[in-house]
């Protein structure tokens, strides 16, 4: 850039020293001592690019140099934030101090529903107070106490078996029984059958008394308790009647084809044998141990 101004000073310094109008003060005519002026001749202008037109390039050139640099300053000037730099930290402060103002318009509005919260949960705990305070009292469901079986009895269902180790007529036994709080074995069901059945050992011939009997009315079989006998699990061929046989009688012996509901007999009820006692239980029932 330096060396553009220094050529252009140099062109118009040589502009000066060779203008033509340098004529009129070195003229022989002019002085004191002349003759009057003649009219003034007109020098015609020099032709070809000569000195102006290098100068109106250097003034071009020297324009857009300015030009360029007021571009530069003022791109400068726009990128830098407005205010300057020293107003950052303001802004910053304005900015965080709004968010501080939001959060605590939030806190203050959570505070406000948990109050209004705890308000209704207050209001809601009065009434269910209320409401169980005037409720009927509930009822006192009685505690039912497990079925349990004597010593020496076995549960099915809802009585208790006994099977014994003694052996003792038909009479005694029924006498026994009732001593005992129940009775001979009374047997409706085959599953009542299988399980009083199971409950006895093998043996050669293993005979139990059971509560039934026809001592009254020949072939009108009936339990201990004036019932009538239904149907029956009497071995084939069996009740007999061979000499008169009144009271039945549960046989099980080592022979695995015999079955639990084809094991009755009758027999003289005078025969000792062991015996089958059955008593219905519930709650509070005795366990004295029977002999």
């Amino acid at each position: 850039m330096s060396t553009t101004n220094a050529a252009c000073e140099g062109m118009y310094s040589k502009l000066i020293d060779n203008s033509p109008y340098d004529d009129l003060n070195h003229r022989p005519d002019v002085g004191p001592s002349a003759h009057p002026v003649s009219p003034v001749r007109v020098i015609p202008r020099p032709s070809g690019p000569g000195p102006y037109r290098l100068a109106t390039i250097c003034l071009a050139t020297l324009c857009a140099i300015l030009l360029i640099s007021i571009i530069a300053v003022a791109s400068q000037n726009k990128n830098k934030p407005q205010g300057g730099g020293e107003e950052t930290p303001e802004i910053q402060k304005q900015t965080q101090d709004t968010n501080v103002s939001a959060l605590v318009a939030t806190i203050s509005k959570l505070q406000e529903e948990k109050m209004q919260l705890q308000k209704e949960n207050d209001e809601l705990r009065e009434k269910l107070a209320a409401k169980m305070a005037t409720k009927a009292p509930e009822v006192i469901k009685p505690t039912i106490t497990p079925i349990t079986c004597p010593v020496n009895w076995v549960l099915f269902s809802s009585s208790c078996y006994y099977v014994s180790r003694v052996s003792r007529d038909w009479p005694e036994s029924k006498s026994y029984c009732e001593s005992q709080g129940g009775h001979l074995a009374i047997i409706l069901t085959a599953e009542e059958q299988t399980f009083v059945w199971g409950l006895l050992p093998r043996g050669h011939w293993n005979a139990f008394w059971i509560g039934i009997t026809d001592e009254h009315t020949e072939d009108q079989w009936k339990w201990v308790d004036g019932t009538p006998l239904v149907g029956g699990f009497w071995e084939v061929g069996e009740p007999n009647n061979h000499i008169d046989e009144d009271c039945g009688y549960i046989v099980k012996t080592r022979v695995m084809e015999r079955v639990a509901i084809r094991s009755w007999y009758d027999a003289p009820c005078s025969m000792d044998r062991r015996y089958i006692c059955e008593k219905e239980v519930g709650p509070g029932t005795s366990t004295a141990m029977p002999h």
